[in-house]
């Protein structure tokens, strides 16, 4: 399955949920958001959500400052 991740071309040998995605992505950092095409997805959902063929996935980080 190929999607896009953040302008890059992913590949990945089955379905992945946002949840997997970011667990093979090693993403570790603890607040970060999911869009996949115009859709911001709900935490809630990152379990459950089935990313497709094709998906653009942009995943974005909040960084603390002032």
């Amino acid at each position: 399955m190929k999607i896009i991740v953040n302008g890059e071309e992913k590949e990945f040998n089955r379905e992945l949920t946002i949840s997997e995605l970011v667990k093979e992505l090693g993403i570790k950092v603890p607040n970060f958001a999911v869009a996949v095409g115009m859709d911001v997805i709900p935490k809630s959902e990152y379990d459950t959500y089935k990313l497709k063929e094709g998906d653009r996935v942009e995943i974005v980080h909040f960084v603390g400052g002032g």
